[in-house]
This record gives C-alpha cells, structure tokens and sequence, in this order.
C-alpha cells in the first residue's frame, strides 16, 4: 500500500506459490475489522467485490466490460482517469524493485530472511522520497 507520495505504507508478507491478491488481502486483513473505514482505496480490476466485503470512505473501482459486450466512452474515461492515480502504486513497486535484491531471482529459502530484504528496501525507498 502506498499513499500519494509514493510513500509505502504497508508491505505484505512474502507468500509461496500462486495466489490471487485479493485472496491474500483477505488473508492479511480479516473482513471482520474495519481495516478501510477512514481510507480512500484504489483497487484494479482483480478485486472486484471489495465493497461487499469492506467499508471504506471512498473505492475507486475500475468497471470491467461485460462478456460480449463493450464499455461505454464514459466507462472508458472514467477507467483511465482512476488508472492515472493508481498508478503511483506501480511506481512504489518500481522504485523498490530499483533494489536488485527483490527483482533478480535468488536463493534465499529462507523466506524470513528475503522479508527483511524487503522491509529495509521499503525503509530505503520511502527515505529516498523523504531526502
């Protein structure tokens, strides 16, 4: 999670094997709290039924098109427009990748260890930002 700066906010546990983001929120943050009620949240299209499950402020949800179908121009911009400010999230996950240690693959097994990389790459990043 990152805010408008850039700045990482919350950065997950590293988790083995494939599985879907929204499954490992839902993991990492049990719906029964109100983990979002005071955030403004902007998701991709892959977390589709977020509202369902939690309250927060304000969600900016991309709208997916229908099987078949097309969006109209208004969806289209709509899209875009959430999509510009989603993207300072992909930068934070830019800048920390800048880090080689979380963008080359390597032999650390040891998943507690590759965590700590990850926390002091964060802590890096958001100094970086800061100075």
């Amino acid at each position: 999670m990152a805010d408008a700066q850039r700045k990482l906010i919350y950065v997950g546990r590293l988790v083995p094997g494939a599985i879907h983001d929204f499954t490992l929120l839902k993991q990492q943050f049990p719906p029964d709290k109100q983990w979002f009620s005071s955030l403004t949240v902007r998701l991709d299209s892959g977390f589709q039924g977020f509202d369902k499950i939690y309250a927060c402020e304000k969600l900016f949800l991309p709208t997916k098109k229908p099987r078949g179908g097309q969006l109209t121009k208004n969806k289209k911009f709509r899209n875009t427009q959430q999509a510009r400010k989603r993207v300072v999230v992909e930068h934070s996950i830019g800048g920390l990748k800048r880090y080689r240690i979380l963008s080359d693959r390597l032999r650390i097994h040891n998943l507690e260890q590759f965590d700590v990389a990850l926390e002091v790459c964060a802590g890096l990043w958001n100094f970086c930002l800061t100075h």
